[in-house]
């Protein structure tokens, strides 16, 4: 793209900068859809059972409904929509490569020359230097492609992943993750993966007083796993991290957590892996949420915000010496959608472009300090947290005790879709509220959005 900067403040990337509910969600038009979809589809649908939301159109930060209804979209499809719905630089991207070229494999192209160029140009420290495996079109198998990279290069296979952990739905990110909802009914998943406590400073796993302490402690367990002949587990191929966990609750570990695994993994030989999946490309203030503490992991995972506007696009970018695999070694079909690499690449030019990244920021100071000044009467919000527009807001009945308060966030979430604002559920007990907005909403969205968000909350609290 030869001029992918707008100058302006992103508001003509959307909609409207506020909600627009003429009809109770869900109205008339988007029932009938709501039906047809549980007739006709599998009961493994997820989203429009806490949402039941039928989409017509969208642009940028907003969705409208079949009913007319416009709502801003604080989930941006999990944290796939980094610059937006229909952004149109993007489009002009997409627009121009299909006239070209759709697919083709593995074989090289202009386009998937130039963002391989692009993705080692903005990997952080000696992954610069790497090198770039496209994989298939979701974050499992860039998870997937990351175990393998790392056993075959050690010839070790056990896993060491962290407690709060989200890693994908295929065998070997299943098996990583440690949510139990998640793969309880699917055992056995890969043996020998093994949980260390991830240092979550709300609720550390550990006595504490600080997070620094937490993350101290944290480690201290993680090198104990490793160097105790009886620990029962034998050292591991990789160590598998999330920097900023999304699904576990938007958590923010301690600054020196990353750095401390990144000092244990080299004395070990162990693979270190971060899951850039959902934290990436802006998602925290930093293209790598990594770079928030400046720690260099030997592999990166990345995928969903990377297509830009919702094109599938997966990827692990690691260190030049693990590049011995064999041709082959791992194959997918999608592994070179060319329309999909073209989004990416005018994304993250935009992006840059338009300094999304400082934009992030300020809207990190925006939302967390309209949360945090409102703490006070919202009895039932423990803490307001997380980076960029990685925010969490999680419900406890309790302040003292923090017991976790499920109910309360699916009710808030519920009367926020109904006042014109879309939530993502999560953390451990399912009791966090979670923004990953597309990052160019506008100053006064993230205040509208934030602003309805606080009026549900209070209205939940009234109701409890």
């Amino acid at each position: 793209m030869e001029n992918t900067k707008l100058g302006s403040d992103f508001s003509e990337l959307h909609f409207a900068e506020e909600p627009d509910i003429q009809v109770t969600p869900p109205g008339p038009e988007s029932m009938k859809l709501l039906e047809k979809q549980k007739e006709l589809e599998s009961s493994a649908v997820s989203y429009p059972r806490s949402t039941p939301l039928a989409i017509d159109k969208a642009k940028g930060a907003t969705l409208r409904d079949l009913d007319g209804n416009i709502y801003l979209d604080f989930f941006g499809g999990a944290g796939v929509l980094n610059v937006g719905q229909l952004n149109p630089v993007a489009i002009e991207a997409v627009e121009e490569q299909l006239e070209n070229l759709v697919h083709a494999l593995d074989f090289p192209t202009r386009v998937r020359t130039q963002l391989a160029e692009k993705l080692l140009s903005i990997a952080p420290g000696e992954l610069g230097d790497g090198k770039v495996f496209f994989t298939a079109p979701t974050g499992s198998d860039a998870v997937e492609a990351a175990l393998k990279l790392a056993m075959f290069n050690t010839g070790r296979s056990s896993i060491m992943a962290f407690q709060g952990s989200y890693h994908g739905m295929t065998q070997g990110a299943l098996s990583a993750s440690s949510g139990r909802k998640f793969f309880e009914d699917y055992q056995p998943t890969l043996p020998q993966t093994h949980f260390a406590p991830y240092p979550y400073p709300y609720r550390c796993p550990f006595d504490a007083d600080s997070p620094e302490e937490c993350g101290e402690k944290s480690l201290n367990y993680v090198r104990r796993m490793i160097e105790d002949p009886h620990s029962g587990m034998t050292v591991p191929a990789a160590m598998i991290v999330e920097p900023v966990q999304g699904e576990g609750g938007s958590i923010v570990p301690p600054d020196n957590f990353l750095p401390g695994l990144r000092e244990i993994a080299d004395e070990h030989d162990i693979t270190l892996i971060f899951d850039e999946i959902q934290a990436s490309n802006g998602r925290c203030g930093e293209m790598f949420s990594s770079e928030l503490t400046g720690t260099v992991p030997d592999i990166m995972t990345i995928a969903k915000g990377f297509g830009g506007i919702g094109f599938p696009l997966g990827a692990i970018i690691y260190r030049e010496e693990l590049d011995n695999w064999k041709s082959g070694a791992h194959i997918g079909t999608f592994r070179g959608h060319q329309v999909a690499m073209a989004a990416g690449l005018a994304s993250l030019e935009f992006m840059e472009e338009n300094r999304v990244n400082e934009h992030v920021k300020k809207m990190e100071e925006v939302m967390l300090s309209l949360l945090r000044s409102e703490e006070p009467d919202m009895k039932y919000v423990g803490e307001s947290r997380g980076k960029g527009l990685m925010i969490g807001v999680e419900f406890v009945k309790d302040k003292g005790t923090k017991e976790p308060f499920p109910e309360m966030a699916q009710r808030v979430q519920e009367l926020a879709y109904k006042k014109g604002v879309i939530f993502e559920l999560g953390g451990h007990y399912s009791n966090v509220i979670r923004c990953l907005a597309p990052l160019t909403l506008t100053e006064k969205m993230v205040k509208n959005g934030t602003e309805i968000l606080i009026e549900a909350i209070k209205e939940a609290q009234r109701e409890a």
